[in-house]
């Protein structure tokens, strides 16, 4: 057994919920964002797995809905501030998406709160780690997303 899920068995033991976050960050911004906030040693909640991507925009809804099936209380996407991204308009693309994504959320019977969009840029770590917090404490009372979780038997 792994320690994180260690901590997420003895969490469950506990009866304290510890929801469990996939991060898309954008490589460019976000990603360093966070690893800003770890080198600087920030403390923040290591309920979030970070998954790299070239840009926020290139984030299809289907990776999030896959996230949701394969077990995540939330899904994060995170990415360069609006104006500032490397590709140019990809931020814009993946402003627009936040929308679409809701929307289809509430269709499949997820609550939408379990999306989160961010803008965090490579200097702001102490941001990033402040993302991580509060997106932690809105998922906490929702409690675990079982609608979309695929069987594990």
């Amino acid at each position: 057994m792994s320690h994180s899920q260690a901590e997420v068995t003895q969490a469950e033991a506990s009866g304290e919920f510890e929801p469990r976050i996939v991060a898309f960050l954008c490589k460019w911004c976000s990603s360093a964002g966070s690893d800003l906030a770890g080198v600087s040693r920030m403390q923040y909640p290591s309920n979030a797995t970070p998954i790299t991507v070239p840009c926020s925009g290139s984030v299809s809804p289907m990776y999030i809905l896959s996230a949701f099936k394969k077990g995540a209380d939330g899904v994060l996407v995170s990415g360069c501030h609006i104006g500032d991204c490397h590709y140019i308009e990809g931020n814009f693309l993946a402003r627009r998406k936040i929308h679409l994504v809701k929307e289809l959320l509430g269709f499949v019977g997820i609550e939408p709160d379990r999306f989160r969009m961010s803008w965090v840029s490579a200097a702001e770590g102490a941001k990033y780690s402040n993302v991580i917090k509060d997106f932690v404490e809105d998922l906490k009372p929702l409690g675990p997303q079982n609608k979309m979780k695929a069987d594990r038997s």
